[in-house]
C-alpha cells in the first residue's frame, strides 16, 4: 500500500470554521469542506464532532448519514475520530464497507482496552491505536516501545485482530517548545516507526502531523516546511498513514537548502543550537510586522533612551537578561516597594507577550524563554528584598502563592499543563501538579492540604469537560472558592461560562494558552485588582449566557416564519 492522506479539516476541534457550520446547522457548506479534501487528494475523510456544546452522537449520525449520499466524497473510507465510545459505536452504524476508528489506548486499563477491540472486530473496523498506558502518554522511544508491544500482543493474541487493521500512533507532539526535554520527540517518533516496521511488519503507522509544529503557530510556511521534513524521513522508516492538510503548498524539494539542513538538525539530531538557530530564523521571517512594538526594544543593546521600565519590558520581551541585574538595581531607586517592580514592569512585559503570542508574533520556545527570565528577575528581588525591610512584601519562597495543576480524570495530556508549570514558576508561583487522570476526590483533598490559592484544570478531550464540572462542583461542596483556571484544546470562554462557572462560587477562568496563566493568575490574587477582575470575568460570562440564551429563545410571527420557509421547488 501506498501513503495515505487523512484530511483533518472535518473537525470541529481543529477547525473553526467547521465548528461554526455545524453549530449553524449548515451541512451543505460542511460538506463542501469534506468535498475539497477528497479533491486536493486526502483518501480518507477524518471526522471529528467532539465538543462540549455539540450534541456530538447526533452530529456524527447526522453528518455521516449526508455524507454516504455524496458519491465525491463516499468514495473515499470516513475515520470516525472521537473520545466518546458512544459517538463511535453511532458512527459506525452508519457506515458501509471497512471504517476506521481513532482511537483506542490503554489509558483505562487492560479490560476496557480489550472490550473496545472486540466490539470493532465485529464491526470489522480497522482501528488507531494511541500509545497511551496507565501511565500517560508515551513520550521517549523505550515507552513507546513498552506500550506498542503490549497493544499488539492483546490485540493479536487475546482479540484475534488482524494485524493489518492495526493502525499504530505513536504521538507526534510538539518540539522546540523551549524545554530541553521535548527537542527529541521527533526524533524518537521515527526511530518508533522504523522499529515498528521491522516488527511488525504487517500493521499500519500514522500520526497527526499539525502537532509537530506547535511552536511556531503563525508561520505557516515555516510550519508546513517541517511536515514535510518530518514526513519524508518517517515515510522512509516506514510510515505509511498521516493525518495533516493535503491542500499543503510546501515540499521537502522545494526547501531552500539553509533552512532544510537547519530542519533535519532540528528534527533527526536535536540539540539546543539548533533549537535556538530555528527559533532565530522564525522570528526573522515573521516578526517584521511587529516593528513598531519592538523597534525601541531591539534597535540598540545600549538601550539608550529607554527608561529603566522599557528597559525592563525590552528584556522580558527579548529573553534575555544581560543587564537585567543592572536594569533591576536602578529600579529599586525608582519604584518605592521591590514588589511594584514585579506588578508595574515585568507584568506589563508578560502582559505583552501574552498579546504577541496570541496573535502569532511569537513563538512558545520564545514564551518559555521571557518566563525564565522572569524568574531571574523575581529570584533577584525576593533576595533584594530579604536584605532590606523596606521591600518585605516580596514574600519568602515559602510564602509564594500556591498553584495546583490536574490533568482531570480520564484524560492523559499532561504537555500544555507541563508547559503552563514551567511559566507559572517562573513567574514566582509555587506548582503542586499532580500529573494526568487525577480523580476529581483527590483534587479536592489535595487543594485542602496545600491550601492552595489557585487551581488548574487541564483537559484536551471532549469528556474532561464534563469531568471538569464534576470538579468545581465538589470543590464549592468543600467549600473552596479560589480561582479555577481552565484549559486544554477543548475548552473555550462559551462552555466554560455555560458549563462550569454557575455550579461553582470562586471566579472560574478560561486561559487561552500558557503565556497567559501568570497575568492572569496575578490579577485575582493581587488584592488591588482582585475585585475588579472578578467582576469583569462575570460580566463577560453573564454576556455570553444572555447571548445563547436569546438565540435559543427567538420566536418570531407566523407571518415570518412562513416568509422564512425553505424553497424546495
Amino acid at each position: 500500500m501506498g501513503f495515505v492522506n487523512v484530511g483533518e479539516r472535518c473537525n470541529v476541534a481543529g477547525s473553526r470554521k467547521f465548528l461554526r457550520l455545524i453549530n449553524e446547522g449548515n451541512y451543505d457548506e460542511a460538506l463542501s469542506i469534506a468535498r475539497q479534501q477528497v479533491e486536493a487528494g486526502a483518501m480518507v475523510i477524518d471526522i471529528n464532532m467532539d465538543d462540549g456544546l455539540l450534541d456530538a452522537k447526533k452530529e456524527m449520525v447526522t453528518f455521516l448519514n449526508l455524507l454516504g449520499s455524496d458519491p465525491d466524497i463516499a468514495r473515499v473510507p470516513v475515520m470516525i475520530d472521537s473520545s466518546d465510545w458512544q459517538v463511535i459505536v453511532a458512527g459506525l452504524k452508519c457506515l458501509q464497507g471497512k471504517a476506521i476508528v481513532n482511537s483506542i489506548s490503554l489509558k483505562e486499563g487492560e479490560e476496557r482496552f480489550l472490550a473496545h477491540a472486540r466490539e470493532l472486530r465485529r464491526f470489522g473496523a480497522a482501528v488507531v491505536v494511541m500509545l497511551f498506558d496507565e501511565q500517560g502518554q508515551a513520550t521517549t522511544y523505550e515507552r513507546r516501545i513498552e506500550v506498542c508491544q503490549r497493544a499488539y500482543r492483546l490485540l493479536v493474541d487475546e482479540v484475534g485482530f488482524p494485524a493489518s487493521d492495526i493502525i499504530f500512533d505513536p504521538n507526534v507532539l510538539a518540539i522546540c517548545t523551549g524545554m530541553p526535554e521535548h527537542d527529541a520527540y521527533a526524533a524518537d517518533f521515527i526511530r518508533t516507526v522504523e522499529w515498528i516496521h521491522q516488527t511488525m511488519p504487517l500493521v499500519h503507522i500514522s500520526g497527526g502531523i499539525s502537532n509537530l509544529s506547535f511552536s511556531f503557530r503563525g508561520n505557516n510556511y515555516l510550519r508546513e516546511a517541517m511536515h514535510a521534513v518530518f514526513l519524508y524521513h518517517a515515510r522512509q522508516r516506514g510510515m505509511d498513514m498521516a493525518i495533516m492538510n493535503p491542500a499543503a503548498k510546501v515540499m521537502y524539494s522545494d526547501i531552500p537548502d539553509e533552512l532544510l539542513n537547519l530542519l533535519e538538525a532540528v528534527i533527526l539530531h536535536p540539540s539546543a543550537e539548533a533549537r535556538e538557530e530555528l527559533i532565530g530564523f522564525a522570528s526573522a521571517e515573521t516578526l517584521p510586522q511587529a516593528k513598531s512594538v519592538q523597534s525601541a526594544e531591539f534597535k540598540a543593546q545600549s538601550a539608550e533612551g529607554l527608561t529603566v521600565e522599557e528597559r525592563l519590558i525590552a528584556a522580558l520581551q527579548r529573553g534575555v537578561s544581560d543587564n537585567l541585574e543592572a536594569d533591576l538595581e536602578e529600579a529599586l531607586k525608582v519604584y518605592p516597594r521591590a514588589v511594584d517592580i514585579i506588578e508595574g514592569p515585568l507584568m506589563k512585559g508578560m502582559n505583552l507577550v501574552g498579546e504577541l503570542f496570541g496573535q502569532g508574533k511569537m513563538f512558545l520556545p520564545q514564551v518559555v524563554k521571557t518566563a525564565r527570565t522572569m524568574k531571574r528577575a523575581v529570584e533577584f528581588l525576593t533576595q533584594h528584598s530579604e536584605l532590606s525591610t523596606q521591600h518585605s512584601e516580596l514574600a519568602s519562597p515559602q510564602a509564594k502563592p500556591k498553584v495546583l495543576l490536574a490533568t482531570v480524570k480520564g484524560d492523559v495530556h499532561d504537555i500544555g499543563k507541563n508547559i503552563v508549570s514551567v511559566v507559572m514558576a517562573c513567574n514566582g508561583y509555587e506548582i503542586i501538579d499532580m500529573g494526568v487522570m487525577v480523580p476529581a476526590e483527590d483534587i479536592v483533598r489535595k487543594a485542602l492540604e496545600v491550601k492552595a490559592d489557585v487551581i488548574g484544570l487541564s483537559g484536551l478531550i471532549t469528556p474532561s469537560l464534563e469531568e471538569m464540572v464534576h470538579v468545581v462542583s465538589l470543590l464549592r461542596e468543600s467549600g473552596i472558592h479560589v480561582p479555577v483556571m481552565i484549559g486544554g484544546a477543548t475548552t473555550s470562554p462559551l462552555h466554560t461560562a455555560l458549563k462550569i462557572a454557575p455550579v461553582y462560587e470562586g471566579p472560574v477562568i478560561w486561559v487561552k494558552d500558557a503565556s497567559q496563566n501568570a497575568p492572569q493568575a496575578a490579577m485575582f490574587l493581587n488584592k488591588d485588582t482582585r475585585e475588579e477582575a472578578v467582576s469583569k470575568l462575570r460580566r463577560e460570562q453573564d454576556k455570553l449566557r444572555q447571548d445563547v440564551e436569546q438565540h435559543d429563545e427567538e420566536i418570531v410571527s407566523l407571518e415570518e416564519a412562513r416568509k422564512r420557509k425553505p424553497n424546495l421547488f
